[in-house]
């Protein structure tokens, strides 16, 4: 049996959050997987992704993750996107540097790295 392409587990987990499907996301991480939101903090296991992931995906109608460039070193894959979010009417724009580890087929290490203001001045305001 052949290890799955370290490129083609991130693209089936972009793809799945494209979907807003968190159950199919959580399934390709490891049990240990390490979830590395830079300016937000780190969290360990699925578990906690999906307490992340949920709520996050809940709040969209849609949601695209287009991948600008990507290079892939081994077991790393490093990619940039503009990871979208449609709220209500409106379309946030994220440009985010992903960093990835992925052994057996699943994700060890996801890390991605944004400016936190660039999102947070992007989110509708209430009233």
């Amino acid at each position: 049996m052949s290890t799955p392409d370290p490129a083609a587990v991130v693209a089936t987990f972009v793809a799945a959050i494209e979907r807003r499907d968190v159950s199919a996301a959580l399934e390709l991480l490891s049990p240990d997987v390490e979830y590395d939101n830079v300016p937000m903090g780190k969290v360990r296991g699925p578990d906690a992704v999906g307490q992340i992931l949920g709520p996050m995906l809940e709040g969209c109608t849609a949601v695209e993750w287009p991948v600008v460039r990507q290079a892939v070193a081994g077991t790393t894959v490093f990619n940039e996107r503009i990871d979208r979010f449609l709220m209500g009417e409106t379309w946030i724009e994220l440009p985010v540097a992903g960093v990835w580890e992925v052994v057996d087929g699943h994700i060890t290490l996801w890390r991605d790295y944004f400016d936190e203001p660039t999102y947070r001045n992007q989110l509708p305001k209430n009233g």
